[in-house]
């Protein structure tokens, strides 16, 4: 087999082939059956008598096909000194002996022994400097046996058993690799594909090219002219490109309006079509806007964004349902919104009486005035009253004080008979928490009725929580027995404005004391028949929890600040004060 050294460079070969990557290059002992590199001469490996005994078939067929292996006398290797000199030296130009594969059984080998010749030359180098070698291949030549011989013609010899086949002998075999002066890669001629005929509707035709040979159907020849193409083929290519830039535009536009854009809105307070739209609770300007434009009141929801961004009592809104006209502007929406009234809900607030929450619920469904308060007073027992309340006769309202403040969000399917029920049963469970019952014996009073009656009182003239715990020791002071300053009469203004009817400041008092009635504390003693009002949570704990100050009277001189007194003659003294406020205000 035939193998060449190569350069100073590791210049691979081809990366497929079987002895890519040897070990033999730069002096180390080369793969077994290979020659020595730089053309030097061949060690032989001496055959040994047990050969025939070890490989007798084989042995026996290398005579007939190979008689010359009998007879070839190898020459000694040069020393290695030697040999390693003729490696840098290699030339180009000069024709490279075949080296031929002894094939002898493994053994181990020998030591070289120095060739008695060996004489070191110098290097000769070519124009591209590489060492070319000639001294000492001159010195060799003579010993070759193989000078003149086809450097690259190559025998044919079976290989032993286990031996790596020659993969140089067969058809498919690499090419041998060129000695580092001669190599340089050339590009792999690449065949030019002839080109398929274009057939078809978008070719400008049926399928049948006249092409522009006779017989040659839809083909040319290298370097003939192009086919045109129709003009249908052109016009179907210019219609998908407009249709693919049209539509681009399109939806970049669209993008770029709705991105940076104005909104689209509506102009207008709307139509006279109403709708009601609830807020839930937590609801944010953006939820706000799409819940709006789903109901069609509003154009889109940015629209309504956008306007309540631009008003500061926007975040004033609150849950709900509004009732609201369709196609409004974001603007006019905004501005219904943060007007409270305009909620289609009910407010009970603390204090606040059963007559003004009847007036409120008729306005909010449209009942004809005084609708709700019949069904209150016809239907109470049904109403879901607790058990210890509504059963006195002289009761004006059996529901005053269990309409439990607090809003009440209205919608299609609200009646009053509804709305009670709700409210009643909110009242009930929150004086069922707050224990009424049990706190009624504690407090000196005869039922939980009278809690309420009491809450409802100090909630009617108080202002705070702290009013509310002093007020509330005020009447359980006047209650008692032994209260000699007003013989146990409560004396509080709120109860005479209750039965009349009024919510006034300034009144004859002495009207009012002669003024007969059930729930007037200014000519009965002790508490009236019922609660004057509905209390909030807020009071109802202050009577549950008075201040236990001794407090007997108080007064608000400037209407906004209440001062509490033990005495009468205290109190007469801010009475006096308060009076004469009064005066300055109507100018007497």
């Amino acid at each position: 087999m035939t193998e060449y050294g190569r350069g100073r460079g590791p210049e691979p070969w081809h990366p497929e082939d079987p002895l890519y990557g040897d070990q033999g290059w730069t002096g180390h002992q080369t793969q077994q059956g290979q020659a020595p590199y730089g053309g030097a001469p061949q060690q032989e490996y001496p055959q040994e008598p047990q050969y025939p005994q070890q490989y007798p078939e084989q042995y026996q067929q290398y005579p007939q096909q190979y008689p010359e292996y009998e007879q070839q006398q190898y020459p000694q290797p040069y020393p290695d000194q030697q040999y390693a000199a003729q490696q840098e030296a290699y030339a180009p130009q000069q024709a490279y002996a075949p080296q031929q594969q002894v094939y002898a059984p493994q053994q181990p080998q020998q030591p070289q022994q120095p060739h008695p010749q060996a004489q070191p030359q110098q290097p000769v180098y070519d124009n591209q400097g590489w060492d070319t070698g000639q001294g000492q291949y001159a010195a060799a030549v003579q010993a070759d046996p193989y000078v003149g011989a086809d450097p690259y013609a190559q025998q044919t010899v079976a290989g032993y058993p286990g031996e790596a086949p020659d993969l140089y002998t067969t058809p498919e075999a690499y090419p041998p690799p060129q000695p580092p002066g001669r190599r340089h890669l050339e590009a792999e001629p690449v065949e030019e594909e002839a080109e398929e005929p274009e057939t078809g509707f978008l070719a400008g035709g049926d399928g049948d090219d006249d092409g522009d040979e006779p017989g040659r159907r839809g083909s040319r020849s290298k370097g003939g002219k192009p086919k045109k193409r129709s003009g249908m083929a052109c016009l179907v290519a210019a219609v998908v490109i407009l249709g693919v830039v049209g539509g681009g535009g399109y939806y970049g536009y669209s993008y770029i309006k709705a991105k940076f854009g104005a909104a689209e809105d509506f102009a207008g307070e709307g139509t006279d079509e109403l709708v009601d739209v609830e807020i839930p609770k937590g609801a944010l300007l953006g939820q706000m806007g799409r819940i709006l434009k789903d109901a069609g009141v509003v154009a889109s929801a940015q629209a309504f964004v956008d306007a309540a961004n631009t008003n500061t009592k926007s975040k004033s809104i609150q849950p709900g349902i509004y009732p609201m006209k369709k196609k409004m502007s974001g603007a006019a929406a905004v501005a219904l919104m943060i007007d409270p009234s305009k909620l289609n809900v009910i407010t009970v607030t603390e204090g606040m009486r059963n007559a003004k929450v009847y007036e409120a619920i008729d306005k909010k469904l449209g009942k004809p005035e005084g609708t709700t308060r019949e069904i209150a007073l016809r239907d109470a027992k049904n109403l879901g009253l607790p058990a210890w309340a509504g059963n006195n006769p002289k009761l004006m309202d059996p529901l005053e004080g269990f309409l439990y403040p607090m809003r009440y969000d209205l919608s299609k399917d609200s009646t009053p008979e509804s709305l009670l029920k709700v409210m009643v049963k909110n009242a009930s469970d929150k004086y069922a928490e707050a224990g009424v019952e049990a706190k009624a014996k504690e407090l000196g009073l005869d039922n939980p009725l009278q809690v309420i009656t009491v809450a409802s009182l100090v909630n009617a003239e108080g202002k705070n929580h702290d009013d509310f715990r002093k007020m509330s020791e005020v009447v359980y002071n006047r209650l008692k027995k032994t209260n000699d300053v007003t013989n146990q009469k409560i004396e509080f203004d709120s109860t005479y404005n209750y039965a009349k009817g009024q919510s006034e400041i300034n009144f004859n008092l002495k009207e009012a004391q002669a003024f007969n009635n059930p729930y007037n504390t200014h000519f009965i003693k002790g508490l009236p028949v019922g609660p004057i009002g509905n209390p909030g949570l807020d009071a109802l704990t202050a009577t549950l929890n008075p201040d236990h100050g001794g407090w007997m009277f108080f007064v608000s001189v400037d209407g906004n600040t209440t001062t509490f007194t033990k005495t009468y003659e205290e109190h007469l003294k801010l009475v006096d004060e308060f009076q004469e406020r009064q005066k300055q205000k109507n100018g007497g």
